[in-house]
Order: structure tokens, then sequence, then C-alpha cells
């Protein structure tokens, strides 16, 4: 079995889906892995150390590879060179991409989508939406920071105090839990919001405020998967008179409200924008689905009277090397599921629920129950 490591080709994308950590337990396990030539440089890792590791370090490696393990989803040209039959495994973005969903298929490979992973006990550890989350809400506070012009935590000098900064956490996921913990951890204030109501006991445990309406839509907000259900119209304007009186007050405010498959819900409006202080700063982390603020700009930083909206893109990719590692781990989980360890041969079990769920593509056609055309599905 031939394992194929790409690299990836958008100029934005600095993160490698294998380690040479991963590599020598993939070697081990009886696979042949091959990397292309300078994919791990921009996290750090030299050709060097993947061919110390065991693999072999070229070009056009995807040629006639099993598995081709990737960050991002293949391009039409790339595909061209994958065989018939291997196994394409990436964060693929599926949603709203159906022409990228149809070359897929088309190319005869089978795509699995890592981002699609079930939320149950047993794929905890090939969960890439939180590994890469929780980077994501740390570097959040980071970038927060460094664009905010005080000190964070409360300083006692001789010359005189420094407030501690005020940081508000909307959206208290994976990556929220991390931003309330990092600002926390640099001595600021935290308050947070979020409409699941299991997660204030969360919240209160990290040594910060929760902030919500707490009626009886609110005590229903989840879904059974754990994620946000999309509020009514009346909960979304209540809740948004109470975060525009405290948000006046905030100097540092970090959004990460995502719902699958929709476009970010807007937190943030103009009007709240305008009423912060001159100097504080919003970090907005849903920026590449549409934004939860009112004015921020994907891959930019912009100020509007004083207030600066940070827009980075990738933003786990802005610790490409810590990302890259923990990614390649839920790679490297997950593909040993399928590997045969008496055949050391690709063998996918088509019952098992955690192929079901990432599985997009296979013998020509999308298979996935969501993206699958409707008569197929």
């Amino acid at each position: 079995m031939k394992i194929a490591i790409a690299a990836e080709t958008d100029p934005g994308e600095p993160r490698v889906a294998a380690t040479p950590d991963t590599v020598k337990k993939f070697v081990a396990l009886g696979a042949e892995v091959a990397v292309e030539q300078g994919a791990g440089i921009k996290s750090g890792i030299l050709d060097e150390d993947y061919k110390t590791a065991g693999a072999a370090v070229g070009s056009n490696v995807c040629d006639g590879a099993d598995v081709v393990l990737r960050v991002r989803r293949p391009s039409e040209a790339e595909l061209k060179s994958y065989k018939k039959g291997a196994a394409v495994i990436a964060i693929m973005d599926p949603y709203g991409n159906e022409a990228a969903l149809k070359a897929m298929a088309g190319a005869g490979v089978i795509a699995f989508a890592m981002e699609l992973m079930p939320r149950i006990t047993r794929a905890q550890s090939m969960d890439v939406l939180s590994s890469q989350a929780n980077l994501a809400g740390y570097r959040a506070v980071i970038d927060g920071s460094s664009e905010y012009g005080r000190a964070l935590p409360m300083m006692m000098t001789a010359a005189g105090t420094v407030p501690a900064a005020k940081v508000f956490v909307m959206g208290v996921g994976v990556a929220g839990l991390q931003a309330i913990a990092t600002a926390r951890r640099l001595g600021a204030i935290v308050t947070a919001t979020d409409v699941r109501p299991a997660v204030k006991e969360q919240v209160q445990s990290l040594g910060a405020k929760f902030i919500a309406v707490e009626d009886d839509e609110f005590k229903q907000a989840e879904t059974a998967g754990g994620y946000a259900k999309e509020m009514s119209k009346e909960y979304q304007a209540k809740q948004a008179a109470l975060v525009a009186e405290h948000i006046k007050k905030q100097d540092i405010v970090i959004t990460t409200a995502l719902i699958p498959g929709r476009p970010a819900p807007k937190l943030v409006s103009k009007d709240m924008v305008a009423s912060m202080r001159p100097g504080s700063v919003l970090v907005d982390l849903a920026v590449e689905r549409g934004g939860n603020v009112d004015g921020a700009k994907a891959g930019q930083v912009v100020e509007v009277n004083g207030v600066k909206i940070v827009g980075h893109n990738n933003m786990a990719g802005r610790l490409a090397a810590s990302a890259s590692a923990l990614y390649s781990k839920n790679l490297l989980t997950f593909l040993e599921t399928m590997i045969d360890k008496t055949t050391k041969a690709l063998a996918i079990n088509w019952d098992d629920e955690i192929v079901k769920g990432t599985a997009l593509t296979r013998d020509g056609a999308v298979i996935h129950p969501n993206f699958a055309p409707k008569s197929a599905a």
C-alpha cells in the first residue's frame, strides 16, 4: 500500500498532512510512504526529516498512490494524476461546492471529508474540527491582544494601576472555550455567551461569567449532535439587545459562531461596532463563512472609527507546526481503522459509521446523503 503526502497548492495553506512521527507509524503498519518535495517546509519540517522517518521524498508522489493525504481538497487538475479507487482524505469543504464534489466523483476517487467526522466517543481522536478549532481559539486571543494597545492583566505599579482588559467570547464551542482559557491565563476579565445552555457550566468552570437571555427557547437550543440550533427571530432580538449593551464595555471581542452548512450568523452589527471605544478589537473566527461581525473582511484587519476588526483566514494555519502535528494525528487514527493488519492493505469497512459519515464519493458517484443528488440519495 502506497500512501502519498501531497504538498498544498493553496498559497494560504501552510499546514501539511503528515509529520515525521506519523510517517514512522505508517511505515510500521507496512505502508510505503511518499512525501512531495517541500510539503512540510511551512510547518517547519524538512524533507530530510521525512526521509529519516522512512519516507521517500520526490515529485508527482500521488501518481499510483492507494491513499492520498492532504489538508485541503485537491483541485480538478491535481485529480488527473490520482488513480481510480484511490482514497483521498482531506478537509473537503463540501457545502456549496457541488462542482468540486462532482469532479472528485468523476475522477473515480474515494473521497473522505474529515470535517464530517461523527461526534462519537470512538472518533474523538479523529475530530479535525476540534483539533484545529482549539488552536484557532488560542490564536484569536493572541492576535486580539497584539492589536490591542494595552496590557491584558491588571498591573499594580509605582506609577499607577493598569486595569485588566475585558474580553468577551461569543460562541462557546471548542474554539470559544480555548479562547476563554487563554484570555484568563493572560489575566483578562472574561465573559462569554452561547445559545446552548449546556456550556454555561463550562464557561463558569474556566472562571468566566456567562451572558445570555435564559428563557424557555434557550433551554432547548441544542441539537442531538451537540451543535447550536438556529434561534427564532424573537430570541435573536432579545439576545442582540443584551449583547449590544454588554459589548459597549468590552476591550476585545472574539466571535466563533458557525452553523454547519450555513453562512455564519451575524452577531455583531455596525451599531455595536460603533458603540465600542476606540482601541477596542474584534476578532472574527467565522470570517471565511461570511463572518459574525458586520464589516469584517476575509484576510484583512480593518479599522472602523478606531475599532479594529481582525479577519485573518485560516486561523489554525497561523500556528502551522502545531496544527499540522494535531491534524496529521487525526488522519493517522482515521486511516488506521481502514488498514488490514494482516495483509497491510487498504480494507474499507463500508458499514462502519465513521466511514459512512465521512465518505463523499465512491465508484464515480457522490454518495454522502447530505450532498448526493436527490434521486441517488
